[in-house]
């Protein structure tokens, strides 16, 4: 049995080959053991939960961390035996190519699980949010893979620096013939990562507004009241002034109303409170104040403030429509008139009698024909 253990084969000896044998069995039931143990009890408890993200958390650990453990076991068996060099180089070669693709993959599935979970931690995760994250992680994965391939030719013993100067150079000539893309891509990125507005919500900026039903890498798309499509690039957005309305958590409402010169001072006195108890016996508002604001050319005016406690559009004009319509019933019950643009011309009779003397007197015959 000595002798055979002690028998050489390829310049190593049999009992060599076991001890990597038993080195490659024992870390596959060891791994094993973990897999089960470990990884098993988080999936059960994962299943009790509502989120998703120890889900992907475990299934980063199965795709990339443990095939990263078999092969580590692997390189530790086959290198202590001795090999013919073509076989160590192409074995070192092999090893390195796994262990970056499996290094990259569990990199890109890190900061894509880091992403998120900040992500939860900062704000509420929503479908919009999930959308825009999964734009941004192809951007992430060319970025890793593209370390991963110049740190995996660095370690194969190739000159580098030529091929980053080349990346360079042509990182530049890209950059000068698409500043247009470049600009809208930056600007996705300042989008996806300060938030200004997120699927769903009610924008206005400018001349437009509309609700946002795509973010793009160039352009974003918004559906306005009307029903069209509105494409704008994203660089027009960061650089705007936007309104979000759907973020809005109350309405503030001001609107005038103007009556009569006609109507008396104790009239007057009572319209602020018909107005309070009118607002105050609406749904949905809170009321803040009513005054006698300004003398009109044709009316005495009123401002009046109140809140709508919804962001929601029709919520508002119906809270409004009521209004209107109760301040109408109270007013033609009280006597008070609107007032509507009106001009009232006051002739002096006095001055028309003295104008009318005058013209008779012109009109007297001088005796030559002449009037």
């Amino acid at each position: 049995m000595q002798r055979i253990l002690q028998a050489e084969f390829l310049q190593n000896q049999v009992s060599e080959y076991l001890i990597a044998l038993a080195i490659i069995f024992g870390g596959i039931i060891v791994v094993a053991l973990l897999d089960q143990l470990i990884v098993n009890r988080l999936r059960k408890w994962a299943k009790r939960t509502s989120n998703t993200f120890d889900d992907r958390f475990i299934e980063l650990q199965e795709r990339s961390l443990i095939p990263l453990l078999y092969l580590g076991i692997v390189y530790i068996s086959i290198n202590n035996l001795v090999l013919h060099p073509i076989l160590a180089q192409a074995k070192d070669v092999i090893i390195l190519i796994l262990a970056t693709f499996l290094a990259v993959r569990l990199v890109i599935s890190v900061v894509e699980y880091s992403i998120k979970i900040y992500w939860l931690a900062r704000r509420q995760y929503s479908s919009g949010l999930e959308q825009s994250l999964n734009a941004l992680i192809p951007a992430i994965n060319v970025i890793v893979w593209a370390l991963g391939f110049v740190f995996l030719l660095d370690n194969l013993g190739f000159d580098i620096s030529a091929v980053v100067a080349g990346l360079g150079i042509g990182g530049v000539a890209v950059a000068l013939a698409s500043q247009g893309l470049l600009q809208d891509l930056f600007s996705y990125f300042a989008i996806l990562l300060d938030r200004p507005f997120e699927l769903g919500d009610f924008i206005v900026l400018d001349d437009f507004k509309g609700a946002v039903e795509h973010i793009g890498i160039k352009t974003t798309r918004l559906r306005s009241i009307g029903g069209e499509e509105l494409i704008l690039s994203n660089s027009d957005l960061v650089g705007t002034r936007i309104r979000n309305f759907k973020r809005m958590q109350r309405r503030r409402i001001l609107f005038k109303l103007g009556v009569t010169y006609e109507v008396g001072v104790t009239k007057l006195q009572e319209i602020p409170h018909i107005i309070k108890a009118v607002i105050e016996q609406t749904e949905n508002v809170v009321f803040d104040r009513a005054h006698f604001l300004e003398y009109g050319e044709f009316s005495l005016n009123f401002e009046v403030v109140y809140y709508v406690n919804s962001s929601d559009y029709t919520i508002y004009m119906d809270a409004q429509q009521h209004i209107n319509l109760e301040l109408k019933r109270e007013f033609e019950q009280r006597g008070i008139e609107f007032a509507y643009p009106t001009q009232v011309t006051y002739l002096n009779s006095a001055n028309d009698d003295a104008k009318a003397a005058l013209t008779r007197e012109l009109s007297v015959d001088t005796g030559d024909g002449r009037h």
